[in-house]
């Protein structure tokens, strides 16, 4: 019941296209808000291997599931508003630079950052070339997102072990992987009936 809730509180009065979960604890409900989501985060752990848990709990930690979000801006004189702390956009919070990269090495010039089923899709695709250049598994939450918040090569360096506060990060990352993916194990029968229950 409080799937169907859900459903039409986001997607039959506010539109599927703004939609924005306001339970982010619950997979299964953040799942059946959006009938695409669902589809296209199964697609992507098929493509690339990184399991559907393991891309929410990214996206909860980079924007809380907001399509359009930025880092906030500095502050000048402690009131005006200054330049942003990077050019980081959209669910994964991706900078200008490492997008293009995957549009270019993957022919998606038309991929988007503030769109779901591309944001998950690159998180699959670099999620494997840290597996691939550094070695990390694809089921370790922890270290992937170690690798994905520092870069392969600060990653290579070790930069996190001066960031007793990443590492902190990267736990709570890990614990939601974990969190989402048992909350998933209880309803993946529910959610694959409900990918045909509109058309």
């Amino acid at each position: 019941m409080k799937w169907l809730v859900a459903i039409v509180l986001s997607c039959g009065l506010a539109g599927c296209s703004s939609y924005r979960p306001t339970n982010m604890d619950d997979a299964c409900v953040i799942l059946e808000g959006n009938r695409s989501w669902y589809k296209d985060a199964v697609k992507a752990a098929n493509q690339w291997g990184t399991p559907v848990a393991t891309q929410l709990a990214f996206i909860h930690q980079e924007s809380r599931f907001k399509a359009k979000a930025r880092p906030p801006r500095k502050k000048i004189l402690w009131v005006i508003p200054g330049p942003r702390a990077s050019d980081a956009y959209g669910y994964a919070q991706v900078k200008d630079g490492t997008w293009r990269w995957y549009q270019q090495k993957n022919a998606k010039r038309g991929a988007d950052r503030d769109d779901f089923g591309d944001v998950v899709m690159f998180i699959g695709w670099y999620n494997k070339q840290t597996q691939r250049a550094l070695g990390v598994d694809l089921g370790d939450p922890y270290r992937q997102y170690l690798a994905y918040h520092e870069g392969h090569g600060g990653y290579k360096r070790r930069t996190y072990n001066k960031k007793p506060w990443l590492k902190k990060v990267a736990k709570k990352v890990s614990l939601r992987a974990k969190m989402y993916q048992q909350q998933i194990k209880g309803c993946k029968k529910q959610l694959e009936k409900s990918r045909f229950w509109f058309f």
